[in-house]
Order: C-alpha cells, then structure tokens, then sequence
C-alpha cells in the first residue's frame, strides 16, 4: 500500500495523458451536482464553482505535472455545474400556476402516443383564454380521450379544442421520478387532456421542421398501409421514429422481452443503418477495378455514410436519443474520415463530453446512461475477444459474437435499467439473440432498400421482407413475455447507488493499480446500499388521494384509485401486485370515504376523501392520529390529530414516513428549484 502512494505522482502524471476518457466523467460529477444539490444553486455557488473553475484551468496548464490531471478534473466539474445551471435558466418557459379548463389553440409539434394507448398532441405558440404571454406556457401536450377521424391531424397544423390542463405532476413519493424537470428542459408547460373534437384554424405552416415532420408521418402511414398490423406499426417506428401506431400491449411484450430498445431509434439503429450503408458503398466500389485502388473507398462510404445518418436523423424527428445515436455515430464516422481508430474509448468519450456539453440534462435520461454504458462495456470486451475465440470454430465465432455482445450489454446496463424502471429481464438475453440478428440482417436493410427505391415505386418487395422480420420480432417478443417469470420486481435503490455504481464501474475499466481497489470497493458499497435498502412505512399521495401502507404482504393502498401514483409505489417497491391487488390486502378497513388502519405505536391513520371528507375530519382528528383528507381543512380548524390536508401538502407534496416516525416530503429532496418553485 505504501509503494501504491508513493508511486501517486506518477500515477496522476500518466493519468494526464489518459484525460480525453475521464473528461466526460468529471464534466458528469459536476452536472450532477447540480441536480443533487438541495435547492437551486444561488449565485454564491455558481461564483465559487467559476472560481475553483478557474483554479482548475490554471492548475492543469501551469501547475506541477502530478497535480495537473487532478485539476483538470476539477476544471471539468466546476464547468459541468455552471453549464447545467446555465441550461436551465436559458430555457426557461412560464408553467401553468392552476387547473385550467377552457380553449386551447396552438401548432402541433409532435403526435404521439400515451401509456393509456391514447393519441397524444404538444402544441407549441399555445393560447389559453385569460393568461397573458408571460404566463402562458410554451408548451402544452393534450392526450385526445375521442377519435378525431374527422380531422388528418399533421404537424405544423394549428388547431382549437377545449381541453383541462394542469401543472406537470409532482413526484408520486420523495426520491420518485420528476416529471416537472423532465418536462422544464422540454419546456413542457402543461399537461392534459380532451374530450371534445379538434378544430383546424388553417393549413399546415410551412417550415423545415414542419415539413421533416409532415415527411415523417406520410412515410410512416405508408409503411403501415403496406405491412398491416402491429408489424407496420414497428417497422414505421424503426425508420421513422414515429411509435404512435404501437399499442401498449405491444409495448409491453417488447418491455418484458427486453425488447424495447429496438423500437426506440438509438445506437443500434443509426449503426445499422450507417453500418450497412457503409458496406454497400465500399462493397460497391471495390467493384470498379483498378480505381478501386486508387480511391479512398473506405473514405467515401464513410462520407455517403454519414450523409446517411443525417437523413435519418432528419426524417426520424431528431429527438434526443436519436440525436444522441447520431452524434456517436458521426464521431465514428469522422474518425474513419481522418484516419482514426473508428471505435474506441476515446471516440466515445469525444461523444459523450459533446452532448453533455450541448444538453447537460441528459446526464439524467436511462437513454443516455444505458447507450454509452452498454457501449463502454462493449468495447472493453471486444478488446480482447480475438484471444477469446481463438479456440473456436470459425462458424462458431458469429454465434459467439452475438451472444457476448447480449451478454454484455444486458449486464452493463441491467443495473441501470432496474433502478430507473425497478425491473429485471430474466430472459432478455434469449430475446436478443433471437430477435437482434433479423433486426440488423434483414429489417433494416430492407428499411434502407426499401427508402432507395420508393421513388421509383419498387419498395414493396423490401417492404415484404421487412414487414417478415417485425412478425418474427413481435412472435419473439410474445414469446418471451409469456414464460412464468418472465420479469422480475426490483426495488428501487437509495439516490446514491446509481452514481457509485457508475463511478466504481469507470473506475474499474480506466483506472489503475489502488485505483482499481477503490473502485471495486464502491461497487460493492452500492451493492450493500442497494440490498439493505428498505421502503417507507406510509406513503402519501401528493394531494393525498391515496395512501399506502406497507404491511407484511406487501404495500396496502387505502383504495384502487390514483393508478399511476399506485403503480408507481409498487414498482419502487419491487412490488409485482397489480393495483387492485394491493388495495385489496389486508392493512385498511371502513367505508370508502374514510378508511383507517393501525400504525406502530398504537396511533390510528385515517384517509377520508370524497365530499364528506371535510365533514369526518373532527370525529377522525383524535389525539394521536393520522388524518390525510384528500381536501383542504376547513379554515381554522385545529385538532389534536397531525393532519396531512391539501393545504399542507401543496408546500410540501408527496410523504414517506419510516417505522420509526422519521418523515421525507419531495419538496425537502428536491428544494426550491427553477422546476419546482416553492409557494409560500
């Protein structure tokens, strides 16, 4: 241990040379900050983080050669907190303040679909009777509770309707995901839905973004009217990334299959595409004789490859994971074009410092944590697998290959995946492997071929071929889904983990020597963390309309409403029972309207919701209890009980309360943030 610290100097002078890995890491510590920091970063922080910024920068262009890459990294984080900080403020938009119901008229953005299988509209320049500009948010999205066959919804259409709107949610318990941060970067001001028809006020409004989009869906509905079913559905979001013709229930094979990714325009896509581009071209012109041999063929295909991508990227809506896959993919790409080694640690951390310098946020997207671990891990494996399947047949080795790659990726990004969706795929490996190889032999190919010779009218044949290998994707996904055990509860881990686990995890793959010792050790103190961690005894919804109570069969809910806040407890709980199930267990008893069970400590919890909720609260509120009304109390009223009403919960919003008494709201986790201002 001694040798290992006296060789520390000369460690971080070698890590010096090894910064372009660790930048995106360190730019990550410090956008991280920023979201974890417990309340919005006030000028103070951002003056102290441009100075140790600038002490940074100084330390590694001036400093001495050991200290240099230490300060580097603090460069890097301090700038990772100030851009993210900079980001949030820029793109700041009014969020609606109340419940609103009335017209709405705006530009559609964006169609898609909601979990609810419901078609879904953001309309962007909304207006809404009575809000001025600079309260009127700049986004709304409306979920369309009627069909509108009436009407050829396109983008870049405006239209009226009347719609209810709200606030985007608050999280349905502390530690939960935050719709609201999600929705400020989306600049996503409203959310709700209608139930009465859509008017058109004129034409669609011209413009580039209007017309990819217009483009996209005429594609889309092209391609489903030449395969039917839910095979058109998929193999249009494939090409198009527009998913509003998937049902849930496909979706939710394609979820417990593991699945998903395929249908959600990512790494994999936008390298098939490039990939097979890429072959084809320089296939092609090493058909072309001797001038095959004075062109740079390899540099051409890169080129029209790239060329490729980019229209892909346009047509598909270059939303952010898909604008993610490009920036990776054209890195790639111009490392072949400057004769650089196409795929290596460097070239993806080159991607990854780009888009988090571009949108910090996305630090915090499953999408972005999932892609780059499973690529990272990939690489680093690949590293080594000539030495690996040296002894195999040479047949054998594709099917190896494929396999290692599902191996691998699945357990990169499994411990992601099941703390951001609190789910595990038992057989995901198996899915993939039978799934994977049509998706990159046939599916997209064809998808290519099939783009090419539209024009000329001959796209049905690769449509046919195509439209064969999403059935056989779907017969797959079904398949799967169907085994007893298919998916497996996990329950969600302590804020912490996440971040441990994926410094540990980078730790192990660049670091060196004691660093490597550490790493290992953090990963097993997220393990530990993770495995020890235990679920709140109650839970209280965010405007108390439900409650839960974690009892020995599991988590009871007072009633078998408020389904997404319901689900979203039981999943972090790891938690396999539907909502029906767990307000059906043994914990609450009463009529509907007021409901109670017994705490730890002889204290008694009541729920009381309904019209006659205000009317129960004297009777209920006794000495001791614990009285949640799914309304506001009646004003001055002041009972012995400690009462969780409306009023109180607005400043406060989703409890979770431990065995031992101890209580969490959301607004102590997240503090006053840009996204969620508090209203005193």
């Amino acid at each position: 241990m001694t040798g290992g610290l006296a060789d520390l100097p000369g460690a971080l002078a070698r890590a010096r040379t090894e910064l372009v890995p660790w930048s995106p890491i360190a730019l990550s510590c410090g956008i991280g900050a920023y979201f974890a920091w417990p309340g919005e970063p006030g000028p103070a922080v951002i003056a102290a983080a441009v100075a140790a910024g600038l002490l940074g920068l100084w330390g590694a262009l001036r400093g001495a050669e050991a200290l240099r890459f230490p300060a580097a990294c603090l460069f890097l984080a301090a700038l990772g907190l100030v851009l993210a900080s900079h980001r949030a403020q820029s793109i700041a938009a009014p969020v609606l303040a109340y419940r609103y119901y009335g017209p709405v008229e705006g530009r559609i953005v964006e169609i898609d679909r909601s979990r609810a299988d419901l078609l879904r509209l953001t309309l962007a320049e909304p207006r809404l009777d009575g809000l001025g500009p600079e309260q009127t948010p700049a986004r709304v999205r409306i979920s369309l509770h009627k069909p509108q066959d009436h009407l050829a919804l396109s983008p870049g259409l405006r239209v009226a309707l009347t719609a209810n709107l709200s606030p985007p949610p608050a999280p349905a318990a502390p530690g939960a995901f935050d719709f609201r941060r999600f929705s400020w970067f989306d600049q996503l001001g409203a959310v709700g839905y209608t139930k009465t028809p859509v008017l058109a006020l004129g034409p669609p409004e011209a413009g580039l973004g209007s017309a990819a989009e217009r483009l996209r869906l005429r594609l889309s509905a092209a391609m489903q009217a030449a395969i039917p079913g839910q095979a058109g559905a998929v193999a249009a979001a494939l090409m198009t990334g527009d998913r509003s013709g998937i049902l849930e229930q496909t979706n939710a094979a394609m979820r417990a299959a593991n699945l998903y990714h395929i249908v959600s325009i990512s790494g994999l896509h936008m390298g098939l595409i490039a990939g097979f581009v890429f072959a084809a071209i320089r296939y092609g012109l090493a058909l072309a004789g001797p001038l095959a041999l004075i062109w740079p063929t390899k540099k051409i295909a890169a080129g029209v490859a790239l060329v490729a991508a980019s229209l892909y990227l346009w047509i598909s809506g270059a939303e952010v994971a898909t604008q993610r896959a490009y920036l990776m993919t054209a890195v790639m790409l111009g490392a072949v074009l400057f004769d650089r080694r196409a795929l290596s640690l460097g070239t993806v951390a080159l991607a990854a410092f780009a888009l988090l310098l571009w949108r910090p946020e996305v630090l915090t997207s499953a999408g972005f944590q999932m892609s780059f671990a499973a690529t990272v891990a990939l690489i680093v494996t690949y590293r080594h697998w000539p030495q690996l399947t040296r002894a195999l047949p040479r047949w054998l080795t594709p099917v190896a290959g494929l396999a290692m790659t599902s191996l691998v990726a699945g357990f990169a990004t499994g411990p992601i995946a099941a703390a951001q969706f609190h789910r595990m795929t038992e057989y995901g490996l198996l899915a993939n492997m039978l799934a994977v190889p049509v998706v990159g032999a046939v599916v997209m190919p064809a998808g290519v071929i099939a783009a090419v010779l539209a024009p000329l009218g001959l796209a049905a044949p690769a449509l046919w071929a195509m439209g064969l290998g999403t059935r056989w994707m779907l017969w797959v996904a079904d398949l799967i889904a169907g085994l007893e055990g298919a998916t497996v509860p996990v329950g969600a881990p302590p804020g912490w983990v996440l971040p441990v686990l994926a410094l540990g995890a980078v730790g192990l793959i660049l670091g060196r020597g004691a660093a490597r010792g550490l790493a290992l050790a953090a990963l097993g103190a997220a393990a530990l963390g993770w495995q020890m961690a235990t679920p709140p005894l109650l839970l209280i919804a965010p405007e108390g309309e439900l409650v839960g109570l974690m009892t020995p069969a599991g988590r009871a809910l007072s009633k078998p409403g408020a389904a997404f806040i319901a689900e979203s407890w039981l999943a972090a709980d790891g938690d396999g029972a539907t909502v029906e199930e767990a307000a059906a267990r043994p914990g609450f008893s009463g009529e509907k309207a007021a409901r109670s069970a017994s705490l730890p400590g002889g204290r008694t919890l009541w729920h009381l919701t309904g019209k006659s909720a205000p009317g129960r609260l004297a009777e209920a509120c006794a000495p001791g209890a614990l009285v949640v009304l799914a309304a506001r109390a009646p004003a001055g009223f002041a009972g012995p009980c400690d009462l969780w009403d409306q009023t109180r919960l607005a400043q406060t919003g989703a409890v979770g309360i431990t065995a031992d008494g101890q209580m969490t709201a959301v607004s102590e986790r997240t503090g006053a943030r840009l996204w969620a201002p508090r209203h005193d």
